[in-house]
């Protein structure tokens, strides 16, 4: 069973949320707080976290901001009451994978579930398929139809990264951090570059789509 730690301070909604991961084949472990998530993290593997935002102390957004800070990577689906654009907008600025609002629907937690774990899974491997498209990350190519083409390092990693997550925006600073890491002379512009030259080169690719989402950053749809 995968693990599944579920950071919930209502107690009432956390056994549901308990019962539709166990019915689902899933290992949940339960949290009230960040301060016990942090306790959970550091004994035991966690395949996915699902979050509340609205929990004693820290809240939902820090607590994802401190994982991300530190490296861990671990899928988040942050669940919560609220549902304006602009805290959806904080959930991902901070590193989140995904959000649902309350009530939940129990058949839409379980596909989240399923897709993030899903995506997790395809950005460790060597290879991803998005329909005729490959990349592989051995060879930091990409090839589709007659097209054989391999890219710079900083590109590959950019569209590798971002393709292994279909839909989801990752901001400036996170794809910086991720692929440039501390080289201290990057900066946001840097990102632009080379997404704009990486649709140079992918240019008539009809399997995915490298979007600008205002405000944000930057996501890929991929066409089925």
């Amino acid at each position: 069973m995968l693990n599944i730690l579920l950071v919930e301070d209502d107690k009432n909604i956390s056994k549901l949320m308990q019962a539709v991961l166990e019915q689902a084949n899933y290992h949940p472990i339960p949290a009230f707080s960040s301060e016990e998530a942090l306790e959970v993290l550091d004994k035991v593997t966690v395949d996915l976290i699902v979050l509340d935002v609205m929990l004693p102390r820290m809240d939902g957004f820090s607590f994802v901001k401190m994982l991300r800070e530190h490296r861990i990577e671990t899928p988040i689906l942050m669940v919560t009451a609220l549902g304006e654009m602009a805290d959806m907008a904080q959930g991902f600025t901070q590193g989140a994978d995904d959000y649902m609002t309350k009530p939940i629907n129990e058949e839409e937690f379980i596909l989240r579930i399923n897709a993030l774990l899903r995506r997790a899974k395809i950005s460790t491997d060597h290879l991803i398929e998005v329909g005729e498209t490959t990349l592989n990350y051995n060879e930091f190519s990409i090839a589709w139809e007659e097209h054989h083409i391999t890219l710079p390092k900083k590109e590959f990693l950019l569209l590798f990264k971002l393709i292994s997550y279909p839909n989801q925006i990752f901001t400036r600073r996170q794809l910086i951090d991720d692929i440039w890491s501390l080289e201290s002379d990057t900066d946001e512009r840097s990102v632009d570059v080379h997404v704009n030259r990486i649709r140079d080169r992918v240019k008539g690719n009809t399997d995915f789509e490298l979007l600008t989402v205002r405000g944000l950053g930057y996501k890929v749809v991929v066409h089925s």
